[in-house]
């Protein structure tokens, strides 16, 4: 009969225990990527009697076996915060800190003051790097943003549309900058059309390009190239030419570019392989630029003459220009895509990736140590972690501007708690009626 006893104690600590696991998963519903846990019972080892008719078996209580965490999908909430993500799949964030790596389903993020993605513990995120072209390399360390840069891209090519008027008439004089005959070049003479365009040195630097075009006979042009002299203020030297020194004109020829037309006003060349010489000062080094203006019917390989330029017995247009190089810029904003790439926009138009948000599975999640603040460990029983990119290797894709709420089935665990309840209390009253049968055993004696 006293054994009655102990098994109703083995029956209340185990309900008790689930009270608290329950009670737990309460208190956690309303904590991003929380995963709710469940326990599980198991019968205590049996005593055995012995009888007439054999062996009977009789159970001696229940113990709790363990507590096991869900690692099922919790919903989705969309949040303001681009830093802000959730995994829709298998997969855990990893984060570090002292060089101890962590892994998690919470995804709130933001930045410290290192410009590192952290989580609200200052835990580092960790992730694929990025090299200064973009490129996503294969090495994982913490993410860092806030400090990212776009290195500044010299020109190097200027793509331009344009119709050259056919009915124009070719200057009697000679193409010059000293358009005024006063010795100073700033005010060029003797040419058809003009159009500028900014040319970006190896330091970000803008620089004003003009280029003149010149109509030398029927169906040919040739293009002169000036800029600014930096040690002269207001002075022009054309393209090819190096500044010679405070008070002294420019060294060196001139470098043109010739243009030839078909009859019907296609272009036959445009001489595009010229390089252009440009020599800003300042410390840059001088810096060669190729002025393209389409593929004509006589270059190598042909085209048709008729995809940028035209020469056109109508008014002179640009209709197009284009070029390769960019002054430097900040980090203005950043976005993340389902793969996980974190791209970042800077202030001079550039975009470039920053890294890639990297991705851990485990075999056995459920074995995980858990670390508390949403935190859980590696242990020998979830074995080795499986790192690798969302939406690849079995791992799910990235969400941003999302959270992943808890997966605590609120109903769920409302009907737990009451059998949980009901089952302390039954296991209290057998100790209650075990209690009046000994008071009856000792009534006897009396």
């Amino acid at each position: 009969m006293l054994t009655s006893l102990y098994t109703a104690i083995s029956g209340m600590n185990a309900n008790g225990t689930a009270l608290s696991v329950i009670g737990d998963n309460i208190a956690n519903l309303n904590t991003i990527g929380f995963k709710s846990s469940s326990v599980s019972f198991g019968d205590v080892l049996s005593q055995s009697l012995a009888s007439a008719s054999g062996s009977s078996q009789i159970g001696r209580g229940v113990q709790v076996t363990g507590v096991s965490p869900l690692f099922s999908q919790g919903s989705f909430e969309t949040s303001s915060n681009g830093l802000d993500l959730a995994i829709d799949g298998d997969g855990l964030f990893m984060v570090e800190s002292g060089g101890s790596r962590y892994y998690t389903r919470a995804g709130q993020f933001s930045l410290d003051r290192n410009g590192n993605i952290v989580n609200p513990d200052g835990l580092i995120l960790q992730g694929y790097l990025a090299d200064a072209a973009g490129n996503v390399t294969g090495t994982t360390g913490n993410l860092q943003i806030a400090t990212s840069q776009s290195p500044a891209n010299p020109s190097t090519a200027v793509s331009m549309a344009i119709n050259l008027d056919a009915s124009e008439t070719a200057p009697a004089a000679a193409f010059t900058l000293d358009g005024n005959g006063d010795g100073l070049r700033n005010d060029p003479a003797n040419y058809n059309f003009s159009n500028t365009t900014t040319i970006y040195d190896a330091q970000g630097g803008a620089h004003q390009a003009t280029m003149y075009f010149v109509k030398t006979a029927d169906n040919a042009w040739t293009v002169h190239y000036a800029y600014g002299d930096p040690n002269n203020a207001g002075q022009l030297m054309e393209g090819g030419q190096t500044s010679g020194g405070a008070g002294n004109p420019p060294v060196g020829a001139a470098v043109t570019q010739a243009m030839t037309f078909n009859t019907n006003g296609s272009l036959i060349n445009d001489n595009s392989g010229t390089a252009i010489t440009f020599t800003f000062g300042g410390g840059v080094p001088a810096q060669n630029v190729n002025f393209n203006f389409g593929t004509g019917t006589g270059e190598v390989p042909a085209g048709t003459g008729l995809d940028m330029s035209t020469q056109y017995a109508s008014d002179f247009s640009v209709m197009s220009v284009t070029q390769n190089g960019y002054a430097a810029g900040a980090l203005r904003s950043v976005s993340v895509s389902d793969a996980g790439i974190i791209t970042g926009v800077f202030t001079n138009g550039q975009t470039r990736a920053i890294g890639q948000v990297a991705l851990a599975r485990f075999i056995a999640p459920t074995e995980l140590t858990k670390m508390g603040r949403n935190l859980y460990a590696e242990s020998f029983d979830s074995g080795q972690p499986i790192v690798g990119m969302a939406n690849s290797s079995g791992l799910g894709k990235i969400l941003p501007n999302s959270l992943e709420l808890s997966n605590v089935d609120l109903a769920q665990e409302f009907v737990k708690m009451i059998s949980s309840q009901r089952g302390f209390e039954a296991n209290s009253k057998i100790i209650t009626t075990t209690d009046q049968l000994l008071q009856q055993l000792v009534n006897l004696k009396q």
